[in-house]
């Protein structure tokens, strides 16, 4: 229960449904003394707020302190990877590493059966895989759906996951909250990544990491530099604003193309040179076992790029090979790659 309108009213739809719930919020840094390192996500308010729901809905709550797990796990990872020059996506490491790993660990010693969260995601059953039987699907809502941030959990994660708002749109989530007199019906959803809500994401990294990245070149395809960066952290492929350049040579606008860490170089170029049609993934998910041949599928790229057919095959050793059927604008280092089959998730990895 994170205080948010969606984490609240999956612990209601359940409690009014009779199961025995019990209210569990994560403490994800010190807040000893009014204070804390870095963030909003789970403050204090929050915290409280997650109380008050659980108070009006009468389950009991608990706040389990996960500071440890959250900086081993979340972010370190987050920094480690913008230093290297990739672009990370802490929702997905926070879900599968987190939450239905350490706090589904906690919930089973509770005694519990399963872990609820508020994501706009489906979990079916399908008596024809039985060796997996769990099915990982798009939520109802196609503007919420959070399937991309879920690619990662196992079969045995998904066996004790439930998402009860999966079924529903954000509007009727908000309405049966306030039907249910929910203290935060109409709580604003948090529009940032929760533990940077001033979306600075540089200057965090070079807060938390003990060796940011030097300054460095600002160089063409050719090689040829343009300008000086103050480090290759502050930039990410398909960035065009913020590189203090004026554009190419004929005035056009450039783009990040590629960032390499070993030489400090951002690489830039024309739009149409973010245009590729294949990537390598890796510590790749398959829900339903790898595959043996190659597999037709629809490919996301990042959370709100539309899945674009592709062709899938397995390289072995968790890794995988996408193509394209038609080239794709900014495939990121860091960022997931996610196979679908209409609303079914095949299977996902990280791209490299």
């Amino acid at each position: 229960m994170s205080g948010g309108v969606d984490s609240s009213v999956a612990a209601a739809l359940l409690a009014d449904q009779g199961h025995d719930v019990i209210g569990l919020s994560m403490q994800l840094y010190d807040q000893s003394e009014g204070s804390h390192s870095f963030g909003s996500c789970c403050s204090l308010d929050d915290l409280h707020d997650a109380r008050r729901v659980a108070q009006a809905i009468d389950i009991p709550h608990y706040i389990l302190n996960l500071e440890r797990a959250f900086d081993e796990q979340v972010i370190s990872n987050f920094v480690r990877e913008y230093t290297a020059g990739r672009t990370p996506l802490p929702c997905a490491h926070c879900n599968s590493d987190l939450k239905f790993s350490t706090l589904l660990d906690r919930a089973l010693a509770l005694g519990a059966d399963a872990v609820a969260t508020g994501h706009y995601a489906q979990i079916e059953r399908d008596a024809s895989h039985p060796s997996a039987p769990y099915v990982l699907k798009r939520g109802v809502d196609a503007a919420k759906d959070q399937s991309y941030f879920l690619f990662s959990l196992t079969q045995a994660q998904l066996a004790h996951a439930v998402f009860p708002v999966g079924d529903r749109g954000k509007e009727a989530v908000r309405e049966y909250a306030r039907r249910r007199k929910l203290p935060v019906a109409d709580k604003p959803d948090s529009q940032e990544i929760c533990f940077i809500p001033d979306n600075d994401y540089a200057r965090f990294v070079e807060t938390h990491s003990p060796d940011p990245s030097a300054s460095g070149e600002i160089v063409d395809e050719s090689g040829r530099v343009l300008g000086r960066h103050e480090g290759i952290h502050r930039f990410t492929v398909g960035q065009r604003k913020g590189l203090g350049l004026s554009g190419s040579p004929t005035g056009a606008p450039v783009y990040v193309l590629a960032l390499q860490p070993a030489g400090r170089q951002v690489v830039v170029g024309p739009r149409a040179s973010l245009e590729r049609t294949t990537l390598t993934a890796s510590g790749v998910n398959w829900m339903f076992g790898e595959p043996s041949r190659a597999v037709k599928a629809a490919a996301q790229i990042r959370y709100r790029h539309q899945a674009r057919p592709a062709t899938v095959r397995s390289l072995g050793d968790v890794r995988a090979e996408v193509v394209f059927d038609t080239p794709q604008i900014a495939i990121t280092p860091g960022q997931a790659v996610v196979f679908y089959d209409g609303d079914v998730v095949v299977g996902g990895g990280w791209i490299d």
